[in-house]
């Protein structure tokens, strides 16, 4: 870790947490994901100017699957999407939490290795509920002042990449995180694949066909050169609303 840290700003926390710590997967979230894709598997147009394109009745899965969560997390780029806020919803999803006994409100949790977010994203204009960001070493000095004036707290949890199982692990034990939900973007989701802490995918597929090979993906980045290497998951349910898909796949080990 770089030496040259800022000490946290009043009101917020810098975490740095330790290299070479081995986390087992008791200490871990249960992770979750939740994406809605075409029948062409894109989740954007490959210009982004499309990337929301569900039903009414695929917003509110989304709401239903954060009514179980402790936390949300998304990536850099979805966070500055000017309808992001990661909240609960309204007042019937709240009840819900509250009846699972959870916050009435989830924690956010926001990933950038970079260490760059735009405060003028809606994210931050709504402060109902602790913002936690997720980031690396190399973020630096300057962005590491910026995010803690941003967030309730900065885990900087790798030099160059995010160890996510020190990341979700921290987020257990300091938040008292068991259920995560991601919510992409496809960087992040593929780092969470990768990383095999993906335990189940709520995947919507929705009557469109974007084409395009610069179009993203659920999942984004090198991909698997081999099939021994994809990350496996066998089918749990799926159900038919209108012209929609929701299908949800647990993970095989």
């Amino acid at each position: 870790m770089k030496p040259n840290l800022p000490a946290a700003s009043p009101g917020s926390r810098l975490t740095v947490l330790p290299a070479g710590v081995e986390t087992p997967d008791a200490a871990l979230p249960f992770v979750f994901v939740n994406m809605a894709m075409t029948a062409d598997g894109k989740i954007a147009t490959a210009d982004r100017a499309v990337s929301s394109f569900g039903s009414p009745r695929d917003l509110a899965h989304l709401y239903e699957l954060r009514a179980t969560a402790d936390a949300v997390m998304c990536g850099a780029r979805t966070a500055s999407a000017p309808d992001i806020h990661l909240g609960p919803g309204g007042e019937r999803y709240r009840r819900r939490r509250r009846r699972r006994g959870l916050a009435e409100y989830n924690l956010r949790v926001l990933v950038t290795g970079s260490g760059t977010l735009d405060p003028k994203a809606p994210v931050f204009g709504k402060r109902f509920s602790p913002i936690i960001v997720l980031t690396t070493a190399q973020a630096g000095r300057r962005k590491l002042d910026r995010l803690l004036a941003m967030a309730d707290e900065v885990v900087v949890c790798g030099e160059r990449e995010l160890n996510f199982r020190a990341a979700l692990a921290h987020l257990r034990s300091r938040w008292g995180v068991r259920r995560l939900l991601g919510e992409g973007g496809g960087a992040l989701n593929a780092a969470l694949f990768r990383a095999e802490l993906v335990q189940e995918l709520h995947l919507t597929i929705c009557p469109f066909v974007f084409g395009g090979r610069e179009a993203p993906t659920i999942a984004e980045g090198a991909g698997a050169a081999r099939l021994v290497d994809a990350a496996r998951f066998r089918l749990k349910s799926r159900r038919r609303i209108g012209d929609e898909l929701f299908c949800v796949f647990t993970a095989v080990r």
